[in-house]
């Protein structure tokens, strides 16, 4: 197995040397996100070609939107070569409620590369009748998987005992209404309108004033999230914790996680909390629909809505014990169905059809 990626622009935690031990093949290339950035991406399709060849790869799994365009290409390049290609779409650009140019150009896009894609993955409901309306490659068929599987082993509730020393650690007190949210600073994860509703909340003396709310993650808002948080007066209340090794340590000794995404292809943070026993106060899109239960493992409103997150916010800190302990219950039981030794056996299945037409 051939791993190849922008190794210089990883968003998530990568330990190269751990790959290595399971046997795959570490290759840099100069893959961008941006879809604008040609030069950069044309090197990497080059670069894809070359792997392809000299290492007589014969199935090529593809991820992220750019990386579903190249891996496609160098499919079509080397069609000599008899190339499967599989693409994993963590979430389609073009959506019920899209801007105008998703649902145009990134169809196109997607409808026009389905003909040459042999497997193409989705993660969610609305993705997969999309998916279905596509003309694949003959002989192609579309799955759906629980996205890439979360790791309940991993993700348990923590001790009381944890709990308490956690908190102490970050300076959370035992009696302040602790949330937190995980994800990029940028305009999709959509971080203003918790901090929105936060200052409505601050304006209203007969509104929550205990509140500490923590951010896990960094991105293309960092310079501007201070500022904000300063315009709003929040500096006693909102704290930017960047990108962090121990987020599941943290989400664990929180009180809710909110996650108000504009757009999710699934939403494994929010998976994660729920993992771990945490009420998700979320916005309504496609991916939080696979597993957000209204006012059972948490709240769910619309991802521009002030007062909805107001409203949520305060519904999970207002729960009696009682409550709150079936709520904790309904968070696991609802992310069960998402376990990895699932994903993994559909993805097995799905390589082996592959392999037997090879």
């Amino acid at each position: 197995m051939h791993y190849a990626a922008n190794m210089e622009e990883q968003s998530y935690e990568f330990d190269a040397e751990e790959v290595a031990k399971l046997g795959i093949v570490l290759h840099h290339i100069n893959i961008e996100r941006s879809p604008y950035v040609f030069t950069h991406n044309t090197r990497a399709f080059l670069q894809l070609v070359k792997i392809v060849r000299q290492n007589d790869i014969k199935l090529v799994h593809c991820h992220t939107p750019v990386g579903g365009v190249l891996g496609r290409l160098v499919g079509i390049w080397c069609r000599k070569n008899n190339v499967k290609v599989i693409y994993t779409a963590h979430g389609f650009h073009f959506y019920q409620g899209a801007p105008l140019k998703n649902n145009t150009l990134y169809y196109i896009v997607e409808k026009f590369f389905a003909r040459f894609t042999d497997v193409l993955i989705v993660i969610n409901d609305e993705d997969y009748i999309s998916a279905k309306g596509l003309r694949l490659r003959r002989g192609g068929r579309v799955c759906k998987i629980p996205g890439v599987g979360l790791d309940v082993e991993k993700f348990q509730p923590l001790t009381a005992d944890e709990r308490q020393a956690k908190r102490k650690e970050l300076g959370i007190g035992e009696d302040e209404y602790f949330l937190v949210s995980v994800g990029e600073l940028n305009e999709n994860k959509n971080h203003m309108v918790v901090l929105r509703a936060l200052s409505r909340m601050k304006q209203d003396k007969h509104r929550l004033n205990n509140i500490k709310y923590g951010i896990c993650g960094s991105g293309f808002y960092k310079d501007n999230m201070p500022v904000w948080i300063k315009q709003l007066q929040l500096e006693d209340t909102v704290e930017l914790f960047g990108y962090r090794h121990d987020v599941a340590e943290i989400v664990g000794c929180a009180d809710a996680f909110i996650f108000p995404s504009i757009r999710e292809g699934l939403g494994m943070a929010a998976l994660e909390a729920l993992a771990m026993g945490i009420p998700v106060i979320a916005s309504d899109n496609r991916g939080t629909r696979e597993y957000m239960q209204h006012k059972n493992n948490g709240y769910v409103c619309h991802c521009h809505d002030i007062d909805g997150f107001v409203k949520g916010i305060e519904y999970i800190h207002d729960l009696n014990e009682y409550d709150r302990e079936r709520t904790r219950s309904c968070c696991r039981q609802s992310v069960r169905s998402f376990d990895k030794r699932r994903t993994n056996k559909i993805m097995e299945r799905i390589y082996e059809r592959l392999e037997e037409g090879m």
